[in-house]
């Protein structure tokens, strides 16, 4: 479960209950045991229709209000789904809850939206499954890296 069938990610929030096996004292060992658990484990994953995970974040961006538009449009750009939009100190700030892959060089992309006037943060929320489409993209790149090794 430390390299999943699926996509060759760890596998969570499983449990395995083994209800009834026999030995023999020639052929069973902790190897061997372990081996059938690998083997049962590889083909039952599958129809149990495993979902890859991301970590989603709570974003805040705060920017002038002429700035609004442009820093909703490039979270939504980056899957973000806006929560709440807010006045603090007379800036607007936006809530929104964005996957963690789509935020690499936010920093720089919120500066260059906002004329350095925009800042964010964003914090841990909880994980959330992958679309299908990403999945597929996700799973051929870690096809393609195994061949190459």
């Amino acid at each position: 479960m430390h390299r999943g069938s699926y996509a060759g990610y760890p596998v969570v929030d499983i449990k395995v209950t083994v209800f009834d096996g026999t030995y023999h004292e020639v052929d069973s060992s902790e190897l061997a045991f372990q081996e059938a658990g690998r083997q049962c484990f590889k083909k039952l994953i599958m129809s149990a229709h495993p979902q890859l995970l991301e970590p989603v974040m709570a974003v805040e961006a705060s920017a002038p209000e002429d700035y609004l538009g442009a820093v909703t449009g490039s979270l939504c750009q980056r899957r973000g789904r806006i929560e709440q939009m807010n006045d603090k100190g007379g800036l607007k700030v936006v809530s929104a809850l964005v996957p963690l892959s789509e935020m690499f060089g936010y920093s720089n992309t919120i500066r260059t939206l906002t004329q350095g006037r925009g800042t964010f943060t964003m914090l841990f929320e909880r994980y959330e499954a992958v679309p299908f489409i990403i999945t597929e993209q996700i799973i051929e790149k870690r096809r393609m890296l195994n061949k190459i090794r």
